[in-house]
């Protein structure tokens, strides 16, 4: 069922819980107060029934019907569209489930069209009808709550995502070189991540504060707007943490880069080593090697075989140009 919660409202309380939209209306009409209707994955119907009733601008139902919107701030007359992006932090995936929120708010009614679970709505309709003084400041103040809720979220999400950045660290700067593409992967995807946290939560300052100014024909409450300002607060540094999350993430990922060429060099250099020792050998057993094959054949025809030193004389000749070689070797490699 799309319609979760539905109600009149009257100097900030409760009158009556309407069983469908066209009874809200009625009794919007009949008692003069305010509706607030929520919605949850609406079809097209309810939304054009609302739209109709209300007299919404068809810009702004087209997003609503569309989805799929950035977090913006739309004034239509003395009509506001409003899109929120909620998010809440998964702890068993380690990731950041976004949702879309959107608010239409008018002179005497609130429809909010909510298309995931974030944020709780209702427990934002039952600490304004806690508080009927300041529901009864009008569809700004539910407006208001509704933020102030969407942005509380964002604290978990901020929590989970500087612990995903303390793991990275530690990771970063181990010794274990099978983990360097699995640290590298996270990174990147955890920068994905808050990149779409920040297109979440950057516009929210400005629409904030822009609800907190009012319009040329419409005054804020000096109440609502101090309510506001609190709100901003929280936006703001909510927004700053993020910012400074991108940061260290980016330079993150220039650290891992430095140390997987810094690791790469290293097994270089290794490598060259053994190479080196293989050569030097190489170079001091080829001498041995060449005179042994020669005077180690099978024939008679070699004077020296005859000789009394003749094989002493054939090592010390192999000896010594193993030697020799090796010197070479050395000397060409300080050069």
């Amino acid at each position: 069922m799309a319609l979760i919660d539905n109600a009149v409202y009257v100097q900030g309380r409760r009158t009556q819980d309407p069983a469908n939209l066209n009874e809200t209306y009625e009794v919007m009409r009949d008692r003069g107060g305010m509706a607030w209707i929520g919605l949850y994955r609406p079809s097209a119907d309810e939304v054009r029934s609302i739209a109709d009733e209300f007299g919404l601008h068809p810009l702004a139902v087209e997003d609503a019907l569309t989805g799929h919107q950035r977090s913006k701030l739309e004034r239509y007359g003395d009509t506001l569209f409003v899109v929120l992006r909620p998010a809440r932090y998964l702890d068993a995936a380690e990731q950041v489930e976004f949702g879309e929120l959107h608010v239409f708010v008018g002179p005497e009614f609130v429809v909010t069209i909510r298309h995931a679970e974030a944020p709780n709505l209702g427990k934002v309709r039952r600490r304004l009808e806690a508080a009927p003084d300041l529901l009864a400041m009008g569809p700004e103040a539910v407006l208001y709550a509704v933020l102030d809720e969407v942005v509380d979220e964002y604290g978990p999400v901020i929590a989970g995502l500087e612990n995903d950045i303390d793991e990275i660290e530690d990771q970063l700067f181990g010794n274990a070189a099978a983990d360097v593409e699995a640290v590298s992967r996270r990174i990147y995807d955890l920068s994905r991540e808050v990149i779409d946290f920040q297109r979440a939560t950057q516009p929210l300052t400005g629409m904030i504060d822009a609800l907190r100014r009012g319009s040329d024909k419409y005054e804020v409450d000096l109440e609502l707007q101090r309510y506001l300002r609190d709100v901003l607060d929280h936006a703001l540094r909510i927004v700053e943490r993020a910012g400074a999350f991108r940061s260290i993430l980016e330079n993150a990922l220039n650290v891992q880069a430095t140390l997987v060429a810094q690791r790469q060099t290293e097994l270089g250099l290794a490598q060259n080593e053994e190479i080196k020792r293989i050569s030097s050998w190489a170079a001091i057993l080829f001498a041995p090697t060449l005179i042994g094959t020669v005077y180690g054949m099978n024939f008679d025809h070699m004077p020296e075989l005859h000789w009394t030193f003749g094989y002493p004389l054939a090592l010390l000749m192999m000896v010594g140009l193993g030697f020799g070689l090796y010197g070479v070797f050395k000397l060409k490699r300080w050069l």
